[in-house]
């Protein structure tokens, strides 16, 4: 057991200083930053650190798994100024979901990684419709891109991206998605399909047209 903690706190003070220093060597050129607060942003697992990019960070708080991968990252996530609530849909999350929908009530902003923690890679799962519909604060989906060869991804379930060293990002922001509070489950789905196939086409025009993106003015 103490050992197990010994390696948690190794692990998650190099991940500290691996995340203070990439934020400042990242620039974010953002596109169709949102104007409303709160709200939910919703992006895939593999773009969690695009997180780094919403502008008041001190305001938004982060869903992360409670298992020991997630403490690593928790402690440093946090570090840098980001709150953080532990669970998920599988482990912890009708307690998660209370916590988020309490920082919500607090004028705060929440950001969730839909097709999280396990997958299946790019399929939005449920849980942040139901939040939407019980908060009434929208769901703003965001995706993030560079072209540059220190733009990395991993060969994990699910290809997550990351920067390293001096780096121009984009990060595309969607229009704000608004779930009514007197939806059905039939209304649910058709909702959930509806952001999945937002975040889709704005993954797709991030990379077809990175280069056009990145000259516009933010």
């Amino acid at each position: 057991m103490a050992d197990n903690l010994k390696k948690i706190d190794i692990l998650s003070n190099l991940l500290y200083c691996f995340f203070k220093m990439q934020i400042l060597m990242t620039s974010f050129k953002q596109i169709n930053y949102p104007t409303v607060s709160p709200c939910i942003y919703a992006t895939w697992h593999a773009y969690q650190m695009s997180f780094y990019g919403v502008k008041n960070r001190k305001k938004l708080n982060i869903l992360i798994s409670a298992s020991n991968d997630g403490e690593i990252i928790a402690r440093a996530v946090e570090g840098v100024g980001i709150n953080v609530v532990r669970g998920s849909q599988g482990r912890g999350g009708t307690q998660a979901t209370f916590k988020l929908l309490e920082k919500i009530e607090m004028g705060q902003d929440i950001g969730i990684t839909v097709d999280g923690p396990k997958g299946p890679k790019f399929v939005v799962k449920k849980g942040i419709i139901n939040i939407a519909k019980l908060s009434q604060v929208p769901i703003v989906p965001m995706v993030w891109n560079s072209d540059a060869w220190n733009f990395f991804k991993l060969k994990t379930w699910d290809g997550l991206s990351f920067p390293v060293w001096f780096i121009k990002t984009l990060l595309l922001f969607g229009e704000p998605i608004y779930v009514p509070a007197d939806i059905e489950e039939d209304d649910i789905e058709r909702y959930r399909q509806k952001l999945e196939t937002e975040l889709l086409e704005l993954d797709k025009r991030a990379h077809d047209n990175f280069k056009v993106l990145m000259k516009e003015v933010s």
